[in-house]
């Protein structure tokens, strides 16, 4: 007799996009790209507002996500900036390649220096295996994250999800990101 072994596959996937509709457990989106998308939300999921915030308010010891693109020389320019609050610093540390634009790269990192620079603020970000100079431009959104309330996942409000789809299609999170007053989760 000869056992055979399938690992089955479960991929990340991020969804950004607004509520169609809650029932239950199952949160409908219209993606970005127009599909309806159902998503399984866990029993004890995290429901966490994104909420404006200032470049001004990102100081040295800050922890901070950031999407960029690198520059031609080396450096990134962000696309947006989003202050961790003190009970996420850790999370998902480190430099990889991001999905909120064609050759997007995520940082999340300690800020290590802050330099003002024409308009906008010039980032030297350290993670454990490296460091990221990112140049952030006045214009970039910054945010920060909130407690946010089941009553915020009503039509129409902005959603950034990061889950995982089964082997049978089935999107599911821990977690979602709203928007506070209509704003669009940037990252």
């Amino acid at each position: 007799m000869v056992l055979v072994t399938v690992a089955l596959a479960q991929t990340t996937v991020r969804v950004r996009g607004a509520v169609v509709d809650l029932t239950g457990q199952i949160l409908t989106v219209k993606s970005r790209d127009g599909a309806t998308v159902p998503v399984r939300l866990a029993d004890n999921y995290a429901l966490m507002e994104v909420k404006k915030a200032k470049l001004t308010e990102v100081k040295v010891g800050d922890y901070v996500g950031t999407a960029a693109l690198r520059r031609p020389d080396g450096t990134f320019r962000a696309q947006e900036v989003l202050i961790f609050p003190g009970f996420a610093r850790g999370s998902a540390e480190g430099h990889s390649p991001w999905d909120l634009t064609p050759d997007s790269t995520m940082t999340n990192a300690t800020v290590a220096r802050v330099e003002a620079k024409g308009d906008g603020r010039t980032l030297t970000l350290k993670y454990k295996d490296g460091e990221a100079v990112v140049y952030v431009p006045a214009a970039a959104p910054v945010v920060t994250f909130g407690i946010g309330h089941i009553s915020q996942l009503v039509p129409g409000a902005h959603i950034f999800i990061q889950g995982t789809r089964l082997p049978d299609g089935t999107i599911t999170t821990t977690s979602v990101l709203v928007g506070r007053d209509k704003l669009i989760p940037p990252m």
